[in-house]
C-alpha cells in the first residue's frame, strides 16, 4: 500500500504554505477563491485525507462540533421554515404578514429539527468545522453524550434531552449551549426564540381586529419551556387587548391527534368558540382536521391559529394563520455561540433570543 500523503506533500504539490492547505480545509471563505481551487485541486489529485487525530493532537482541538436531539421516538414536533435575522426585538415590533397570497411549493417532508440541522451545518462550515449529530433517550443517553462529548470541541442539545446535571457535567470538559429553553441554567449558553412576544402580538390581533367573544386556548405539555412561554404570552396579548370575553384553557401535547380530539369535543359539546388559539401548527391542524370533516366554517364560524411555522400549516385547508420560528437560523446561531466561547471561554452566558414573525392566512385573516 502506498504511504499516505500528508499536508506538507499537498502543500508542495500546490506551492503554498502548510498554513493556507490548513485555513483552505477549516476556513475556506478567508483564503483566496483561486489559491482554494488550487489547494482543493492537489488534494483530490494526491488524495489527501486529513487526520483528525493528528490535528487533535497538534491544537487540542478535533475540528468537529456536535448536535444533540431527542430520539427518534420522540419527534413528534414540527418542521419549520427559515427566517432571516437573529438580533431580540420588542413585541411591537414583531410583523404582521399577509402570507394569503404566497405562492405554493410542494411542502418538505422534514421534521423541527431538520432546519436546525440545515443551519448549524452550514454555520458549522463555514467557521471550519465539521458537524456531527447524535439522538438518543432512556438508558443509553448519558452514554452516548459522554462518548460525543470526547469527540467534539463544543456541543449543542435541544431543551429537556439532557439532564441539568449531566450538562453541568459535559459543560466542565467542552462549550454547551443550550437550544429553545425559557429557563436557562446559568453555567451554559442559550439559544432561543421570542416564543412570548409571538404569542403576544398573535393573540393581540385576534382579540383586537377580530370579533372574538369567546376563546379557548389549547395548550402544549405543562413542563415544556416553550409552553411557559406562549401561555405567558397569550395573557399578554388578552391584557394588551382589553378581551373581556370568556375564554377556557385545554391542555394539549403538541400532537396532532391531541388537536382531533379537542376539535371533537368542542363539536360533540356544542362549545365551538370564537377562536381556537393553539401553543403550536400540529395541534391546530388536528382542529382544522375536525371542523373540516364537521362542516365547522373556518374562519366564518371560528378562527384557528398555530404556532412553529411548519410546512404542513401552508397546505392546510383553509391555511393556517401562525407564528413562524427561525429554525434554521437558530441552528446557525447555536454554532456562532460554541465558536465564540471556544475564542474566549472568559466570557458570560450567552443569551441569544431570535425573533419571530406573524403569518396572516385565511384561518384567521387580516381584516380589512
Amino acid at each position: 500500500m502506498a504511504k499516505a500523503p500528508t499536508v506538507y506533500d499537498v502543500a508542495d504539490h500546490a506551492g503554498v504554505s502548510i498554513a493556507t492547505v490548513s485555513r483552505v480545509l477549516r476556513q475556506p471563505d478567508a483564503v483566496r477563491p483561486e489559491t482554494r481551487a488550487r489547494v482543493l485541486e492537489s488534494v483530490r489529485d494526491l488524495g489527501y485525507v486529513p487526520s483528525g487525530s493528528a490535528r487533535g493532537l497538534a491544537g487540542r482541538r478535533t475540528g468537529v462540533l456536535g448536535l444533540f436531539l431527542p430520539g427518534h421516538d420522540s419527534l413528534e414536533v414540527p418542521d419549520v421554515t427559515d427566517a432571516s435575522g437573529s438580533l431580540p426585538i420588542l413585541t411591537s415590533a414583531i410583523p404582521l404578514i399577509d402570507d394569503r397570497e404566497t405562492l405554493a411549493s410542494p411542502p418538505s417532508t422534514g421534521f423541527y429539527f431538520d432546519e436546525v440541522l440545515r443551519g448549524a451545518e452550514v454555520e458549522a462550515w463555514r467557521h471550519g468545522f465539521a458537524l456531527m449529530v447524535a439522538a438518543g433517550r432512556g438508558p443509553s443517553r448519558d452514554a452516548m453524550i459522554n462518548d460525543i462529548a470526547g469527540r467534539v470541541d463544543g456541543l449543542a442539545v435541544i431543551a429537556q434531552t439532557v439532564p441539568a446535571d449531566m450538562l453541568a457535567h459535559v459543560s466542565r470538559r467542552i462549550p454547551v449551549v443550550v437550544l429553545a429553553d425559557s429557563r436557562p441554567d446559568d453555567s451554559v449558553d442559550h439559544v432561543g426564540v421570542d416564543n412570548a412576544g409571538g404569542m403576544r402580538a398573535l393573540t393581540r390581533q385576534i382579540v383586537t381586529a377580530h370579533d372574538v367573544g369567546s376563546l379557548v386556548y389549547v395548550s402544549g405539555p405543562a413542563d415544556s419551556p416553550d409552553e411557559a412561554d406562549r401561555h405567558a404570552g397569550l395573557e399578554a396579548g388578552l391584557l394588551d387587548g382589553r378581551f373581556a370575553g370568556s375564554r377556557r384553557i385545554i391542555t394539549g401535547t403538541f400532537g396532532r391527534e391531541r388537536g382531533r380530539e379537542v376539535g371533537e369535543h368542542l363539536v360533540d359539546t356544542n362549545t365551538v368558540p370564537d377562536a381556537v388559539i393553539c401553543a403550536n401548527d400540529q395541534t391546530a391542524l388536528g382542529v382544522l382536521d375536525v371542523f373540516a370533516s364537521r362542516g365547522v366554517d373556518v374562519p366564518g364560524r371560528v378562527l384557528v391559529t398555530g404556532f412553529d411555522g411548519i410546512e404542513a400549516g401552508r397546505f392546510s385547508i383553509p391555511r393556517l394563520t401562525t407564528v413562524r420560528q427561525p429554525m434554521a437560523e437558530l441552528g446557525r446561531a447555536a454554532v456562532r455561540t460554541i465558536v465564540a466561547r471556544l475564542a474566549d471561554a472568559s466570557l458570560p452566558p450567552q443569551r441569544v433570543t431570535l425573533p419571530v414573525q406573524i403569518l396572516l392566512r385565511e384561518s384567521a385573516p387580516p381584516t380589512p
